[in-house]
């Protein structure tokens, strides 16, 4: 104990409860936070019951109190895929939450380095919560807008209270915003209109009769286009039907595309209704009645705004000039069928900083950056 401040393991039921209940204090009178599911963060951390990702990694999770309260959590990450894939010695730190405290800060990060440290790393970078496929890097730019579902958000002074730490920045990684309801320019338009004159190209929706197939499809096309992104690993089969069965309730077959030329798929781009907002008013508890509440709400959702998590095209189809057609296609059939359910905003990212393709996909669109997140590095 230092400064009064106990660091504690999440090890019981209770203490998991207080490590997701935090936030919930912290963040109530900020606008633009928007409640996670409660029920979703359990299942992340809960071990590999509740998350395929525990198959290949382990973690350990704590929470700061003082005088009784909590006051911060922290969780600290070894992934086996990472140290296949990205490098030797790599760590990872993540589910930061504090108050504005750096002894409390200090406390938290010093904790997971140790532990860290004890597993063989000499490299920690975060945050991450828990892997890059799920809540990567840190809120540091666009604190007035409020993130769309699967996204972050955090609080201004984290990025001081980790900074003091001697933590540098490793990766940007931006969010765009664009507005849908109108359309797009008159050459995007008749790059669109070539594309769909080309007997070679296909644009279809998905088909969720056939859920595991698609979403297998899919994902296999993310895993072998994604493969040389800075800091991405490989989805395991058990992951691939984890994210598929948890999302199978917010797809909609109109907002799922897969692009095919000459029979064979070679792209897709996902698109999801903004959950944050069909969900801000059950304050992270679908139970007694937010099951009922949501699933009213999904059966044809309208939103304001539509999110593109995901988008790819397979390796060996990029930089051609059919992958950039296929893509500005995919933007525009999916557009076409975002605004049905009263759409007039369109969200996508993450977008690496130095993701020169997407970035150019994105003046074209005039979409503009609205939320900066910023993954840390720092020697152990």
């Amino acid at each position: 104990m230092a400064g009064g401040i106990t660091i504690r393991p999440v090890e019981s039921s209770a203490d998991r409860k207080r490590f997701i209940d935090l936030p919930f204090r912290l963040y109530r009178d900020d606008p633009s936070w928007r409640p996670p599911l409660k029920a979703e963060v359990r299942g992340l951390i809960g071990g590999p019951k509740s998350n395929p990702w525990f198959g290949h990694a382990r973690a350990r999770f704590w929470t700061a109190e003082r005088g009784g309260e909590v006051v911060g959590r922290i969780s600290a990450q070894v992934d086996e895929l990472v140290l296949e894939h990205i490098g030797a010695g790599i760590g990872h730190w993540g589910m930061f939450e504090a108050v504005d405290d750096q002894a409390v800060a200090d406390a938290l990060i010093e904790t997971a380095e140790t532990w860290l440290r004890e597993q063989g790393i000499t490299r920690a970078l975060g945050p991450f919560s828990l892997s890059i496929w799920d809540e990567p890097g840190l809120l540091v730019q666009g604190f007035d807008v409020a993130p769309t579902v699967m996204m972050g958000h955090h609080l201004p002074y984290y990025a001081r209270l980790i900074e003091a730490r001697g933590y540098v920045g490793a990766k940007d990684l931006h969010t765009y915003e664009l507005d849908i309801a109108g359309g797009f320019t008159d050459k995007f338009n008749r790059i669109v209109a070539i594309g769909e004159n080309n007997p070679r190209i296909r644009i279809r929706k998905v088909d969720k009769s056939r859920f595991d197939q698609e979403a297998a499809l899919i994902l296999d096309i993310l895993n072998d286009g994604w493969s040389e992104n800075w800091g991405t690993v490989p989805l395991t089969p058990a992951e691939v039907a984890y994210v598929g069965k948890k999302l199978k309730p917010i797809v909609f077959e109109d907002l799922v595309r897969v692009a095919e030329l000459d029979g064979e798929p070679v792209a897709f781009m996902i698109t999801l209704p903004d959950l944050n907002e069909l969900t801000a008013d059950l304050n992270g508890d679908l139970l007694p009645f937010g099951w009922a509440k949501l699933l009213w709400r999904l059966r044809r959702p309208r939103v304001e705004r539509m999110r593109v998590p995901l988008m790819g095209v397979r390796k060996s189809h990029q930089g051609s000039r059919f992958a950039s057609m296929m893509a500005l296609m995919l933007i525009e059939h999916i557009r076409r069928a975002a605004v049905t359910y009263g759409a007039t905003r369109g969200d996508f990212g993450w977008v690496l900083e130095d993701n020169l393709p997407m970035r150019s996909i994105a003046d074209v669109i005039d979409a503009k950056i609205t939320r900066t997140y910023r993954i840390y590095e720092r020697g152990l």
